[in-house]
């Protein structure tokens, strides 16, 4: 894998972070800890387009690869985070290979066999000489968080333009039937569901991606053989640090829990 993009697989896992708050400093500082990613996040993200325009600038700012996932399986949404300086997509609810094919064209401008719209607005390294070396530079990753996309696991990765997957382990939780994420009787279902995803991606040369609560969990999946691994969430992030703050300075041994993403 390139520093223009993210294809194939690393020597070492690629550990990143994810934002989801419309504040564009405290991005650009995460993206300053040295993240080898950092993915806005419009799906579940609490920021608009101009908040992910933003978010995308301070990224590249802060020196990391801008990722961005979007809403929705949209040629047009694809097009615009790439255009506002996103260096790979993350695309939800993916269950099907004409699904993926979908989205790697919208990606990619008709050099390549794609669909993408030409309209470099925001010059910058997102951007290359030709519409061809934007290409070179764009990673692709379907995620895969349903029962229709576990079915068609194989044939997603196969997609030509698929650079790899990324699953989504809170909505894979509920297609594998738990009542609510995370429950513990389906865990063993769920790890060695991922465990057949890592190793599924592997087998391709393939980006194998996953979504953490906090690096705890990201250390284990990378020793499950996950290269593309989210490690830390601002909000997250932000909830644990002002807790413990908080129990510090009242005296506790330690903070309140509270739910990671």
């Amino acid at each position: 894998m390139s520093d223009q993009a993210f294809a194939g697989q690393a020597q070492a896992p690629r550990v990143g972070a994810w934002v989801t708050l419309d504040a564009p400093v405290a991005t650009e500082q995460i993206a300053r800890a040295g993240f080898d990613y950092v993915c806005v996040d419009g799906q579940h993200g609490l920021l608009g387009y101009e908040g992910m325009l933003n978010a995308l600038i301070a990224v590249t700012a802060g020196g990391s690869m801008p990722f961005a996932r979007v809403s929705e399986n949209s040629a047009a949404e694809i097009g615009r985070v790439l255009d506002a300086g996103a260096r790979g997509v993350i695309v939800p609810l993916i269950d099907t290979a004409e699904e993926a094919r979908a989205a790697a064209e919208a990606a990619r401008y008709p050099t390549s066999a794609g669909r993408r719209s030409y309209g470099p607005m925001r010059l910058g390294p997102h951007f290359g000489a030709t519409p061809s070396d934007t290409d070179a530079g764009v990673t692709v990753l379907a995620m895969i968080e349903t029962r229709g996309g576990l079915e068609q696991l194989d044939a997603i990765l196969d997609v030509e333009g698929v650079d790899g997957v990324y699953v989504g382990p809170y909505d894979l939780s509920l297609a594998l039937g738990a009542a609510m994420p995370f429950e513990e009787v389906i865990l063993p279902e769920l790890d060695a569901t991922l465990g057949r995803i890592a190793v599924a991606a592997h087998e391709r040369g393939k980006i194998a991606g996953v979504h953490c609560a906090d690096g705890t969990q990201a250390a284990v999946r990378a020793a499950q053989g996950f290269t593309f691994i989210t490690a830390a969430t601002d909000i997250a992030s932000l909830r644990a640090d002002v807790g413990a703050q908080l129990a510090l300075a009242r005296g506790l041994r330690s903070a309140p829990q509270v739910r990671a993403y």
